[in-house]
């Protein structure tokens, strides 16, 4: 396993990935309402990436056809944009999107209600968050990476939510997807330790319903296979010395 640890000038380019990340979240966040199709969510996406310098680096990644993954409803993650796609009130919508900057890379993921959506669904997307910011807290050199997948994967279920296990975070700096996983559930294994430098993206991916999932013919989009609701929050994390910093971000824009 190959793990590389990120110089302070190699940070500061994932850093201002990162920037122009959170900046284009916040644009698609104000974007949505009734009658918006996804694709107009993913060409808005792109279009600010683009206008900050950015790279929208899902935009072929592997046969992908668009910038962002804009999954609706009971679709986990990797939905495919597209004009037919309008969303109504009460949907909620994930968008996930990858963002380089002079050849590295930040993640990260969110998930929104459409209008006016029921307590389930805002219930469903807030303990998704909070998963995160409890993985969040294990973030810190010394500890291993099953310290961050034992707290999300609590969290969750003890709120009567599926933790989804086929999907996991990763590793990113130079490519979107490094060493180590981050799983969202616990393993025998607990995996490699916290070091000061590396760069994660910690992901959790819940259902309302049973954790187990499926994928459509189109070889990417990810649904619940009971059909149940599901949500994704993503962010792209620095190990340090200290406290762990959120390099997804972007001043006055609210996480």
């Amino acid at each position: 396993m190959l793990i590389t640890l990120k110089s302070k000038g190699e940070i500061s380019l994932m850093r201002e990935a990162g920037r122009i990340l959170a900046i284009a979240h916040d644009e698609m966040r104000k974007a949505i309402q009734p009658g918006i199709s996804t694709y107009d969510l993913d060409k808005l996406g792109e279009e600010v990436i683009r206008s900050y310098g950015g790279v929208p680096a899902c935009l072929g990644y592997e046969g992908y056809p668009a910038s962002v993954c804009v999954s609706v409803n009971n679709e986990v993650v990797h939905g495919i944009p597209n004009k037919k796609t309008i969303l109504k009130d009460g949907d909620i919508v994930s968008l996930d999107t990858v963002v380089a900057y002079q050849g590295y890379h930040a993640d990260s993921a969110r998930t929104y209600g459409v209008g006016e959506i029921s307590d389930e669904a805002k219930r469903l997307i807030d303990v998704t968050k909070e998963s995160f910011f409890e993985g969040l807290r294990y973030c810190v050199a010394g500890n291993r990476i099953g310290d961050i997948s034992r707290a999300v994967f609590r969290y969750v279920v003890s709120r009567g939510y599926g933790s989804v296990r086929e999907l996991a975070g990763h590793g990113i700096g130079q490519e979107m997807h490094e060493e180590p996983e981050v799983p969202n559930f616990p393993r025998l294994f607990k995996g490699p330790k916290l070091k000061p430098g590396m760069v994660i993206c910690i992901e959790p991916m819940n259902t309302a319903g049973n954790c187990a999932v499926e994928f459509l013919d189109d070889d990417w989009t990810v649904v619940t296979a009971d059909g149940s609701l599901a949500a994704h929050y993503e962010n792209t994390v620095l190990i340090t010395e200290g406290k762990p910093v959120i390099l997804s971000r972007a001043e006055g824009i609210k996480l």
